[in-house]
């Protein structure tokens, strides 16, 4: 089946807006411009993708099929308020914000997250990506389908509170984890040891959970309920007070899932 090919603004140039535009431009799609209010990030981006960029929201080409805003949650009430695109259709990439706040900008909108964690320099295989998708009308929800189907083995229509569901979820299962792992090296550092020596435990751990469920695999301390470790533990950690009350914190979470679960 022969894929149509849309015209595309950018708007934002960070670590969503990067991945996204290059997944888009290699599907070939063509990203018009990028639009941001730092312009060296955006010059950046523009250059890496061969096409315009602007600082300024009154130089925001109109005569593109989509705009994507690709910012942090709290910005993009901002750059709605900066456009006004009539019937074009304008997205944004956020898991927690409502889909109904993009309604001044255009009457054609909808939302186009991506879940997964992004880095600019780390490249990522788009096509095993859940994307959601949520759109005001069936015309703009069969576009956006076409779009991220042509990027993504995995489209998902999501309402924006089963959207925030998720996204509160992945807060757990990747922003807390990955500070539970800065932790970690801080603590093997303070003894002199390479974080190098978790990898395979944590590579392991994620492994298990593709065909477990997570409550199943847990192991620990606190999974066993061994008092006489994680007292043991917690004096090791007096001297970080802020450790130490999350260790509590999360040895009593488990303690606790374990109990209900018998």
């Amino acid at each position: 089946m022969k894929i149509i090919k849309y015209k595309i603004v950018i708007i934002g140039a960070g670590n969503v807006a990067s991945q996204l535009s290059s997944a888009l431009k290699q599907s070939k799609h063509n990203i018009v411009q990028i639009y941001s209010k730092h312009t060296s990030s955006a010059g950046r981006l523009a250059k890496s993708l061969n096409c315009s960029f602007t600082n300024n929201p009154l130089e925001i080409v109109n005569d593109s099929d989509l705009y994507i805003i690709a910012v942090n949650d709290d910005a993009v009430t901002e750059v709605v308020q900066q456009l006004r695109l009539k019937d074009k259709i304008v997205v944004h990439t956020s898991g927690s914000v409502e889909m109904n706040i993009l309604n001044p900008s255009s009457k054609n909108y909808g939302v186009f997250y991506p879940l997964q964690t992004f880095s600019k320099n780390n490249k990522i295989d788009f096509k095993t990506i859940p994307i959601c998708i949520e759109a005001s009308n069936a015309s703009v929800l069969k576009t956006l389908q076409l779009i991220a189907e042509s990027i993504s083995n995995n489209v998902q229509k999501i309402n924006s509170e089963q959207r925030k569901t998720i996204h509160l979820s992945a807060v757990f299962a990747c922003n807390f984890s990955n500070h539970l792992y800065s932790i970690a090296l801080d603590i093997l550092a303070s003894a002199d040891l390479s974080f190098d020596i978790l990898k395979p435990l944590i590579e392991e751990t994620a492994k298990k959970i593709k065909n477990n469920p997570p409550g199943e695999m847990q192991t620990g301390p606190a999974a066993r309920n061994d008092k006489k470790t994680m007292n043991n533990h917690l004096k090791m950690l007096s001297d970080n007070k802020d450790y130490q009350q999350l260790y509590k914190l999360m040895s009593k979470s488990i303690c606790d899932f374990i109990k209900e679960k018998k």
